[in-house]
């Protein structure tokens, strides 16, 4: 494992360019802050500067290298590399309240946008204009999103929102794609079809996170209810942590979700169906002890806003809420190494191979 301390403020979000070499996150303020990696040390290369509010997403497509980010200004740009220097381009979301999740789908054609306005954006770019265009998928959500995954077929959109509920949605835009063939979500898919609708009935919690899986045909989400829940086989997993923020898909029957507990965590789907949570894959004995500066100590009472040096260091890396998980090397059909961000400022990369041989019994498979 390797633990990088960007900042003392939160990661808000983060995002990868295609050979990992540098990182965009946001400090949780309006800038976003490109690092790149130079021997053991992230150097900062760029700021990018045009929000007005809080970036809340960010998404770096790996072939068109264009970062899009989007933000509580009700604001979303795509940004493109010109000679060294990030030029944005406005989009035209038409919400009226925040922005709160971004994804560029898988053919980088289009991007979906969540909101506080109850809606998804769905950008897709006219030349024309010189700008990118939105279509709503309005109905039937009821509450802020918070999350989206494409699927693989680049038409199919998961959304987790607020109203408790997951859904499958239809984002095909007759402009800039083929028509469609069926899927085992169904076979009709006009814009903005709800294909299917998970959650909500009786119990259950805010939607935090959603993951499609590398073949499309499982969808997996977690809940603010401390639930893990994955659908083909339609099993929830009810946790004795703390809510997860974050899940991805690391195998075809494997997933990796982390959250308040600061600590990412491994479940697995088998053939049957069954859910079954696996490990954790953050040991207390591999946590690096060292001893601490003075400097470092008053750092860290600032840090907290105490005046006495109690000793409040967690076991886990991450000192405090994980807030996004990605895929580092590999992909959502066989990922060696994933990303975590968290609240505490730092990042870290996790090497499933050197995790298996410390965590007894651990297969990704």
């Amino acid at each position: 494992m390797s633990l990088h301390q960007f900042l003392l403020e939160p990661i808000t979000c983060h995002a990868w360019n295609r050979d990992r070499t540098q990182i965009a996150i946001s400090p949780n303020n309006h800038e976003v802050h490109i690092y790149k990696k130079s021997g053991n040390q992230w150097l900062k290369t760029h700021e990018l500067k045009e929000h007005n509010g809080h970036i809340t997403g960010i998404d770096w497509a790996p072939k068109s290298d264009r970062i899009v980010t989007c933000g509580a200004d009700r604001n979303a740009y795509v940004w493109s590399q010109k000679e060294g220097v990030w030029k944005p381009t406005l989009v035209i979301l038409r919400i009226n309240r925040a922005a709160t999740f971004v994804k560029w789908s898988p053919l980088e054609n289009k991007f979906a946008v969540g909101s506080g306005a109850r809606l998804i954006s769905v950008c897709y770019f006219e030349s024309e204009n010189d700008w990118w265009v939105s279509k709503h998928i309005k109905k039937p959500i009821r509450s802020t999103i918070l999350s989206l995954d494409w699927h693989p077929n680049n038409i199919l959109l998961a959304a987790g929102s607020c109203d408790f509920k997951c859904r499958v949605f239809s984002a095909y835009i007759k402009e800039v794609e083929e028509k469609p063939g069926p899927t085992p979500w169904g076979s009709k898919m006009p814009f903005g079809a709800v294909l299917a609708e998970f959650g909500g009935a009786g119990g259950g919690g805010w939607v935090h996170s959603v993951s499609f899986s590398a073949s499309g045909n499982r969808l997996a989400w977690v809940s603010h209810d401390s639930t893990v829940t994955v659908v083909d086989s339609s099993k929830t997993q009810k946790t004795e942590f703390l809510p997860l923020l974050s899940v991805i898909f690391v195998s075809e029957n494997c997933l990796v979700a982390a959250g308040h507990d600061c600590c990412p965590m491994l479940f697995r789907c088998d053939d049957s169906g069954a859910l079954a949570f696996v490990s954790k894959l953050d040991l207390p004995k591999q946590s690096i002890q060292r001893n601490m500066s003075a400097m470092e100590r008053f750092r860290n009472m600032d840090k907290r806003a105490t005046t006495e040096d109690r000793n409040t260091t967690l076991d886990t890396l991450h000192q405090n809420s994980i807030t996004q998980v990605s895929i580092y090397e590999g992909d959502k059909r066989d990922c060696r190494k994933f990303c975590t961000t968290g609240i505490d400022g730092a990042m870290t990369i996790w090497d499933f191979k050197s995790l298996e041989a410390s965590i007894q019994g651990l297969r990704i498979m």
